[in-house]
C-alpha cells in the first residue's frame, strides 16, 4: 500500500489512460488527446506531460517515442523492461524489480514537479496523460493488477474500449473492475470502426445509463502495405485533423469539467457538513467554522486522503511541495473497524458477489449459506466448549444489548425473579463502556458517555482492579490509588508474557478476598441481584485504553462462577445438570467488540485469560472494516432460558438486516485473509521482535517460529518494542503498552488524568496537520489525556516505523498544550 497523495492539484490535470484490453489504441488516443491540448485555443496555456509507467519491448518500439514523435510533447518512461511481453513476465529478467511502492512514488514525484512548474505562471494549466499497460487487470512488475497498484493516487481514468468482435463484454467488465476499486471513470472512449460490430454505439448507451460519458472517435488510418514515410504522414494527417475535431472538444472539454468539478466539491464539502450533519461524539459548539471539519477524498490501505485543513482547493500552490490532498494514516484504524486496509480489492469483490447474489434477504424462521457458515466457523475458530448457538445483529452495542438480555433472563428464570418488577443489576469494571444503545450503557458505571442520557440508570456494580504498564522500561501491575492493601504493592516483570504467566503467578488470595468480600456486601447485606458479568477481555477501549490486570479478570470470573448468587428456585433440566459447561453463579459475557479477532494479535482475546465465557460478542473487524454486522454467541444453558410454549418465552429481538447476507459473506472473507496472515509469515517479523531472549541470545518463541508454531503461544505487538521502552522513558510520557496492533501513550497531566483532561489534545493535532517535518501525517483520537494508535492487520513495518517517528518526533517539539 503507497504512501502517496491522491493525484490533485489547482493547476495540473492528471488523468490515467486504462485500456479494455491490449491493442485497443490507448496510445492512439492519447496522442490525440496531446495534440488537442497543443493546439489548443483560449487565454489558457496548456503544458502536456505523457508518463508511461510501465514499458515493454524493444526501445524503438516504446509508446513513449511514438507521442513524442506526433506531438513533441514532453514524454517520461518510468521504468522500461526489453522483453514485449506482460511487466510481470517482462520484470523477472531485470536487475531490480520495483515494487508497488516504488512505482507510485516515482509517477507522484513525476506529477509533483509538474504541478510545481505550471503553478509558476498564471494563466497556465498542465495536463499529465498516464498510459498503462495492458488492460485494467494487466500485471504489473510486482504481479499486483494494475488497477490495484496505482489506486492510491486514484486519479480520473479514461477507459479505451475494445472496438473489436467481443469488445463489448471486455469493455464493461474492465468498468466495472475500475468501479469496483473506488475509480472515478471520466469517459469511455471508443473508435469507430465503420459500423462492423457497432460497439461504440452499444457502449453509450449502456455507459449514459450508469452516468459516464461516452465518445465515439474516428478510425485508425489502415498503415498497412506503406512505407515508414508514408505510415508517418497518413498519421500525422490523422493526429492534425482530428485533434481539432468538435468530438475531441467534447472529450477534453469533460476531462476540463470533472476536474473541476471536484475541486469545488472538496471545496465546499466541509460547509455543506457543518450545515446538516450531526456528528457522533462531538461538541458542536467547539465547530466554529467548517475549516474545522476534515473532509476526505478517499481512502485505501492504512491512509486517508485528506484535504488540508483550512486550504481552499481554489488556491494557487505556489511552492507545489504541499498537495491539495495528503495521505494520513489511519491511527484509530476507524474507530477500531480496520483490519485488512481501506479499499480492499477482494472484501469490494465479495461485497458486490453477495449483493448481486441476494441483495438482501429476511431471516426470521430462514437461512442462507454466508449466514451459516460464519456462525460454523466462529463457534469453532473461538475454542470455546460453552458456546453453541450464534445471534446476528448489526453492531457493537447491538451485540452488547442482546447478550445482556440473554444473561438476566437465564438468571431470571433460574433464580425465579421477576425482572421487570426487580432491579437487576450488572456486575462489571470500573471505566468499562459496552455501546450506545440505552441497555449496554446501563451496563456502565457513569461516565462521559452516558451520565446526562436522561434515560441512563447505571443498573450493576462496578469493581476497582489493577493495571498493566510500561513505566521507564518496566512492566509492572498497579493498583488503583489508595487500593494497595486491598491489592497489593506494584509487582514488576521482565517481559508481558510474565504478566500473562498463570502457571508461575497462580491464583491470587488477595484478588479473590477482595472481589468476595464486596459481593458478600452487595448481596448478603444489600440483597442486590445479579443477571450477568459483563467485561472486555485484556483492554477496556472506550473507557480510556486501560489494560485490565490478567490474573484479575480470571479471579473475578472464577469468584463469580462460585458466589451463591441465590438458590435456583427449581432444578435445571437433567440435560443441564450433566452439561459440565452450564453455567453457574451468574452467566459471563465477554465484550470482545474492540479486542476480539486479531486486534491483539489473537483470534479471541478471551484465550489470553484462559476462560470460557457463557456468552461472547464480537462486531468491528468481523467484516474486516467494510460493512457493519455483529454476533452475540452463547451457550447452550442460556439458550434453553428461552425454549418455551409460548412466542413471548422466545428472544424477541432482532432488526431488518439481521444476517445481512452480504457481511456475512463479507465477514467469511475477512475471516479467511486474517486467518491467512496469523498462519503465515506476514506477522513473524512482529513475533520476533518481541520474543524474550534467553541467556544465550536466542528465544524458545523463536525456535517455535520456526517449526511454524501457531502465533498464539506469546504476547507480541506490530509496534516496536525498542521503540515502545524508549517512549515509556520520554518525560512527557506517564506509562505505555502495546499488544497486537495496539500502542497506547498516557501523557501526563499535572491537572489530572481522565477525560477532562486536554494533554493530548495538541499532540492529536500536531500529528495531522504539520507534514511539512515528518514523514507521515497521522489522523489519531485520544481519550483524555491518553492517545492511541492502531494499526491493520496488513500494515507494513516500514509505514509504522514512519508513525512512530512522527510521534516521538511530535512528542519532542513540546507540542502538547500547556508547554
Amino acid at each position: 500500500m503507497s504512501r502517496v497523495p491522491a493525484g490533485l492539484w489547482q493547476n495540473l490535470i492528471a488523468v490515467q489512460v486504462y485500456g479494455a484490453n491490449t491493442g485497443v489504441g490507448k496510445t492512439v488516443f492519447s496522442t490525440l488527446l496531446g495534440a488537442h491540448f497543443v493546439k489548443r485555443a483560449g487565454r489558457t496555456r496548456w503544458s502536456l506531460h505523457y508518463i508511461k509507467p510501465v514499458s515493454t519491448g524493444p526501445a524503438g518500439e516504446a509508446d513513449d517515442r511514438y507521442v513524442r514523435k506526433y506531438t513533441g510533447l514532453s514524454v517520461s518512461t518510468l521504468f522500461k523492461f526489453r522483453d514485449p511481453v506482460s511487466p510481470h513476465v517482462a520484470a523477472r529478467s531485470a536487475d531490480h524489480i520495483p515494487s508497488d511502492d516504488h512505482l507510485n512514488q516515482r509517477l507522484y514525484a513525476k506529477l509533483k514537479n509538474d504541478a510545481r512548474a505550471y503553478s509558476m505562471a498564471r494563466g497556465h494549466m498542465g495536463v499529465a496523460i498516464i498510459e498503462t499497460a495492458g488492460g485494467v487487470l494487466s500485471p504489473g512488475p510486482s504481479g499486483t493488477p494494475q488497477a490495484d497498484i496505482f489506486r492510491p493516487m486514484r486519479l480520473p481514468v479514461v477507459l479505451v474500449g475494445d472496438h473489436r468482435l467481443g469488445g463489448i463484454a471486455s469493455t464493461i467488465s474492465a468498468a466495472e473492475s475500475l468501479i469496483i476499486r473506488g475509480y472515478d471513470i471520466d469517459a469511455v472512449i471508443c473508435f469507430d470502426d465503420g459500423g462492423k460490430y457497432e460497439n461504440s454505439q452499444y457502449l453509450q448507451g449502456h455507459f449514459d445509463k450508469m452516468g459516464i460519458l461516452a465518445f465515439e472517435l474516428p478510425w485508425i488510418p489502415d498503415l498497412v502495405g506503406l512505407s515508414e514515410i508514408e505510415e508517418k504522414e497518413a498519421m500525422r494527417g490523422y493526429y492534425d485533423t482530428w485533434s481539432r475535431q468538435g468530438r475531441m472538444f467534447k472529450v477534453a472539454r469533460r476531462i476540463i469539467d470533472r476536474h473541476i468539478e471536484r475541486l469545488a466539491s472538496m471545496n465546499n464539502l466541509a460547509r455543506r457538513t457543518k450545515k446538516s450533519i450531526w456528528h457522533p461524539f462531538t461538541q458542536h459548539k467547539s465547530i466554529e467554522k467548517a475549516d474545522d471539519i476534515l473532509v476526505f477524498d478517499s481512502a485505501y490501505g492504512d491512509y486517508f486522503q485528506t484535504k488540508h485543513t483550512g486550504r481552499s482547493m481554489n488556491s494557487v500552490d505556489h511552492v507545489g511541495e504541499v498537495p491539495l490532498l495528503y495521505p494520513a494514516f489511519d491511527g484509530s484504524a476507524s474507530w477500531w473497524t480496520q483490519g485488512l486496509g481501506h479499499g480492499n480489492p477482494q472484501l469490494s469483490l465479495a461485497a458486490a458477489y453477495a449483493a448481486g447474489r441476494y441483495g438482501h434477504v429476511m431471516f426470521a424462521g430462514a437461512t442462507h449459506e454466508p449466514a451459516i457458515t460464519l456462525a460454523e466457523r466462529l463457534l469453532v475458530g473461538l475454542e470455546n466448549p460453552r458456546l453453541t448457538k450464534c445471534f446476528y445483529s448489526d453492531d457493537g452495542s447491538t451485540a452488547a444489548e442482546v447478550g445482556i438480555k440473554m444473561a438476566l433472563r437465564a438468571a431470571c428464570k433460574r433464580y425465579d425473579w421477576d425482572g421487570s418488577k426487580e432491579d437487576i443489576g450488572i456486575l462489571g469494571l470500573k471505566g468499562s463502556y459496552h455501546g450506545d444503545t440505552i441497555g449496554a450503557m446501563d451496563a456502565s458505571e457513569p461516565c462521559v458517555y452516558n451520565k446526562k442520557v436522561d434515560w441512563y440508570r447505571g443498573r450493576g456494580h462496578w469493581f476497582d482492579f489493577p493495571t498493566v504498564k510500561m513505566r521507564k522500561g518496566k512492566w509492572l501491575i498497579e493498583s488503583p490509588a489508595g487500593m494497595e492493601e486491598e491489592f497489593g504493592p506494584a509487582q514488576y516483570f521482565g517481559s508481558l508474557d510474565e504478566v500473562f504467566d498463570f502457571e508461575k503467578r497462580g491464583r491470587s488470595p488477595r484478588y479473590e478476598k477482595y472481589i468476595e468480600s464486596l459481593l458478600d456486601k452487595i448481596v448478603k447485606e444489600q440483597r442486590r441481584k445479579f443477571g450477568a458479568l459483563v467485561m472486555e477481555p485484556i483492554i477496556l477501549g472506550a473507557g480510556g485504553m486501560i489494560f485490565v490486570d490478567p490474573l484479575f479478570q480470571r479471579s473475578l470470573v472464577q469468584v463469580v462462577r462460585n458466589y451463591p448468587f441465590a438458590s435456583p428456585a427449581s432444578p435445571t433440566s437433567t440435560a443441564l445438570e450433566e452439561d459440565p459447561h452450564t453455567w453457574t453463579g451468574v452467566p459471563v459475557l465477554f465484550d470482545e467488540v474492540f479486542t476480539g479477532l486479531y486486534r491483539l494479535g489473537r483470534f479471541s482475546s478471551a484465550s489470553f485469560l484462559q476462560v470460557h465465557p457463557d456468552i461472547s460478542i464480537h462486531a468491528k473487524l468481523l467484516t474486516g472494516g467494510l460493512l457493519p454486522l455483529s454476533v452475540t454467541l452463547a451457550s447452550e444453558s442460556i439458550f434453553q432460558a428461552f425454549w418455551g410454549d409460548e412466542k413471548a418465552d422466545a428472544l424477541l429481538h432482532g432488526h431488518s438486516y439481521t444476517a445481512h447476507p452480504i457481511g456475512c459473506h463479507v465477514a467469511n472473507k475477512s475471516l479467511d485473509a486474517m486467518r491467512e496472515l496469523g498462519g503465515g509469515y506476514a506477522w513473524r517479523g512482529y513475533q520476533r521482535n518481541w520474543a524474550v531472549a534467553d541467556a544465550n541470545g536466542s528465544s524458545e518463541w523463536e525456535e517455535k517460529l520456526t517449526m511454524r508454531a501457531p502465533a498464539q503461544d506469546s504476547i507480541w505487538s506490530m509496534w516496536s518494542k525498542k521503540y515502545v521502552t524508549e517512549l515509556s522513558h520520554h518525560p512527557r510520557v506517564d506509562h505505555v503498552f502495546a499488544i497486537g496492533s495496539v500502542l497506547v501513550v498516557s501523557l501526563t497531566d499535572k491537572s489530572g488524568s481522565g477525560y477532562t483532561s486536554n494533554a493530548a489534545i495538541g499532540l492529536r493535532d500536531a500529528l495531522l496537520n504539520d507534514v511539512s517535518n515528518t514523514r507521515v501525517s497521522v489522523h489519531s483520537r485520544v481519550l483524555g489525556n491518553v492517545i492511541y494508535l492502531m494499526a491493520s492487520m496488513t500494515s507494513k513495518p516500514g509505514h509504522l516505523v514512519a508513525v512512530e517517528d512522527a510521534l516521538l518526533q511530535k512528542l519532542n517539539a513540546k507540542v502538547v498544550d500547556g508547554d
